[in-house]
C-alpha cells in the first residue's frame, strides 16, 4: 500500500504543482478583482499555500510569490478599470441626488486618502474586493493607483504567503501544514457563508 502510495504520487508530481499554482492564481485574482467573489478566504489561501510549499519539495516559494504577486495586482488593476469605465458612466447616467453625493465624496476621499486606503484595504476581506472598483469609479489618478496597488500586492499577498511559508520551519507545523491549510480555509469559508445569510436576514 505505502510502495502503491508512493508510486502514485509520483505520477501526479509533474501535474500536482501546476494546479497548486493556478488555483492560488485564480482564487487570488477573483478576490481582488472581482466584487461578486468577496467571499473567497484570501488570507486562508495565502498563508495555507505557504504552509503548503514548505511541506513540499516540487513547489517553489520564489514561484509561487511571484504568481501571488501577479495574480493580487492585476486582480486590483482590472477592478479599477471596471470600475472607471463601466460603474462611471453607469451611475452617471443616474440622476438621484444621493448618488451623486456618494460619487463626490468618494471623489473628495480618493484625492486625499485613497493612495493609503489602497494599500489598507488588501488586509481586510471583503472591503479589498470593494476598493478598488470604487477608486476606478471615484477617478482616482491612475498612477497613485497603480503605485499603492503594486505595494499592497507586495506586503499583503507576499508577506502573509512568506509568513505561512517560514511558520513551517517549526517541524509541527511543518508535519500538520495540510491539517492546518484545511482548517485555516474551511473556518474562512464557514466565517463567509455565516455573515452572508446573517445579513440576508437582516
Amino acid at each position: 500500500m505505502i510502495e502503491f502510495a508512493a508510486s502514485f504520487d509520483a505520477q501526479l508530481l509533474p501535474i500536482a504543482p501546476f494546479l497548486i499554482y493556478l488555483l492560488i492564481a485564480v482564487v487570488i485574482f477573483f478576490e481582488t478583482g472581482v466584487v461578486f467573489a468577496f467571499f473567497l478566504p484570501g488570507d486562508s489561501i495565502l498563508f495555507s499555500a505557504g504552509l503548503v510549499v514548505a511541506a513540499r519539495n516540487d513547489l517553489n516559494i520564489v514561484v509561487l510569490a511571484a504568481i501571488i504577486f501577479l495574480s493580487a495586482f492585476f486582480g486590483d488593476q482590472i477592478g479599477y478599470v471596471l470600475g472607471r469605465t463601466i460603474g462611471r458612466p453607469y451611475l452617471e447616467k443616474r440622476q438621484s441626488p444621493r448618488i451623486k453625493s456618494m460619487v463626490a465624496r468618494s471623489e473628495h476621499f480618493y484625492e486625499h486618502s485613497g493612495w493609503w486606503a489602497v494599500v489598507a484595504a488588501r488586509f481586510f476581506p471583503w472591503i479589498r474586493s470593494f476598493i478598488p472598483p470604487v477608486a476606478g469609479i471615484a477617478k482616482m489618478n491612475y498612477y497613485k493607483f497603480l503605485s499603492a496597488n503594486a505595494l499592497g500586492a507586495l506586503l499583503w499577498g507576499v508577506g502573509i504567503t512568506l509568513a505561512g511559508f517560514y511558520a513551517a520551519r517549526f517541524p509541527w507545523v511543518k508535519s500538520s501544514s495540510y491539517g492546518l491549510a484545511a482548517f485555516f480555509i474551511g473556518g474562512s469559508l464557514i466565517s463567509a457563508t455565516w455573515n452572508y445569510f446573517r445579513a440576508k436576514r437582516k
